[in-house]
């Protein structure tokens, strides 16, 4: 039985294959030539990439939402921050005017002041401050540290020393001294933060332009004519933009608690205007009787800087080239 199986299996192996059961097709130039991957752009391929982090757009989402409500509520509200109500202090979430029918949201506090108004309305002071001083840090840090990075030696030595002082020099003091100089409120905190804050983006861009300085495309330019500081706006810097904005993400969750801190303690935002820093050291005084009023700018606080880092954990993946597939 063995025999007759190798014999049948020689048998089949030997037989020639007809040449009339194949076809020449021919190279396909089409084929051959054609871009798997469709041609992108590097901030649109970021940008998809950061729209599959569930992550970064929920928080993406929630920073719009306060934006938005930071915008309209204080206009469409039918109270006002200062607005008060003596005869209805320290109500309940969801209290009912019975005077005009208006709802309070959030309650009132123990002057009568609609809190959900007050909430949103300091949610416009806190962000206007956190954005501004950001602002400023990052148009200091990229001019400082550009410079600093692309002239190097004995002037980059000398810059550097500088901010290693201003390092040195703690914020609060620097704030303390502006509220004794300048009149407390809301620009002497962005100019007390611009004074001290721009030194951690003025080293990474050092960091990243001296990096980038030696790279062809910048050699070029220089063999072509170019003046440095066109070097600089139009090449270098350019270039740092991804991490510059990754570094914005994470800068404003910490102005935002510098804000809440200082106005907590009494050196940030004055009476009457409200903060969310203002807000929780007024619920602070009343925590145990109306935890609410602490609880609620505690949250938004909370919830704001949250959604920040994310969006820059995100952001960081999503401009990271090395993360490409």
């Amino acid at each position: 039985m063995d025999n007759i199986i190798d014999q049948t299996v020689n048998q089949n192996v030997s037989e020639p294959i007809d040449k009339s059961r194949f076809e020449w097709v021919g190279p396909n130039a089409n084929d051959s030539e054609s871009i798997n991957r469709p041609a992108t752009s590097y901030w649109k391929d970021a940008m998809k990439r950061l729209s599959k982090n569930k992550a970064a757009m929920i928080s993406l989402i929630v920073i719009i939402l306060i934006l938005l409500l930071a915008i309209i509520v204080p206009m469409i509200s039918p109270y006002t921050m200062s607005e008060q109500h003596y005869g209805h202090t320290s109500e309940g979430i969801g209290f009912v005017d019975p005077d005009d029918g208006h709802v309070h949201i959030f309650g009132t506090d123990k002057l009568g002041r609609d809190i959900f108004t007050r909430v949103w309305s300091g949610a416009r002071i806190s962000l206007f401050i956190s954005f501004t001083a950001v602002f400023v840090n990052v148009i200091i840090g990229i001019i400082y540290g550009g410079i600093s990075g692309y002239i190097g030696g004995a002037v980059d030595n000398a810059m550097m020393r500088i901010i290693e002082i201003i390092n040195g020099i703690p914020y609060l003091i620097v704030v303390i001294l502006l509220m004794m100089v300048l009149e407390p409120g809301v620009m002497t905190m962005v100019v007390a933060y611009a004074a001290v804050g721009w030194t951690g983006m003025a080293r990474l861009v050092r960091g990243q332009i001296m990096s980038l300085k030696q790279q062809d495309y910048v050699v070029a330019a220089k063999v072509m004519g170019a003046k440095p500081g066109r070097i600089i706006f139009k090449h270098l810097i350019p270039n740092t933009l991804s991490v510059v904005i990754v570094n914005i993400t994470l800068a404003i969750p910490s102005a935002i608690f510098t804000e809440a801190f200082l106005s907590y303690i009494g050196l940030g935002v004055q009476i009457p205007i409200a903060s969310w820093g203002t807000l929780a050291n007024d619920g602070s005084k009343v925590f145990q009787m109306y935890p609410s009023q602490l609880v609620i700018p505690a949250v938004c606080i909370s919830l704001t800087m949250l959604s920040f880092n994310l969006l820059g954990d995100g952001l960081r993946d999503a401009l990271d080239p090395k993360l490409r597939r």
